[in-house]
């Protein structure tokens, strides 16, 4: 049973370490566990998501200071934009007459 649960706690385990850092969630903190990202990186991505209403791709972080091609080529299998863009905003519907 000992070696079960162990096996079950180093599967969740490894999965968590493969799983991708979600630029448009992710806090500062869980930026700087991605290649060449300290702490001013890591602050200039999250000010650049918040000026630009998020991520639409993974290579948009490109156009965050600091942040060229060679860093990207590092992190690009550790990065995901995974739904945390915001979508464009939705027009109100035209307004029907009433009937009677």
């Amino acid at each position: 049973m000992k070696k079960f649960l162990f096996l079950v706690i180093s599967l969740f385990s490894l999965s968590w370490a493969l799983a991708a850092v979600n630029i448009n969630t992710a806090s500062v903190q869980e930026l700087q566990t991605l290649p060449n990202i300290g702490p001013a990186k890591a602050q200039a991505i999250v000010e650049y998501r918040t000026q630009h209403g998020g991520f639409k791709s993974i290579e948009e972080i490109q156009k965050v200071k600091g942040i060229g091609a060679a860093t990207f080529e590092k992190m690009k299998a550790d990065i995901s934009v995974g739904g945390g863009a915001k979508p464009a905003a939705a027009k109100p519907a035209a307004a029907k007459p009433a009937t009677k």
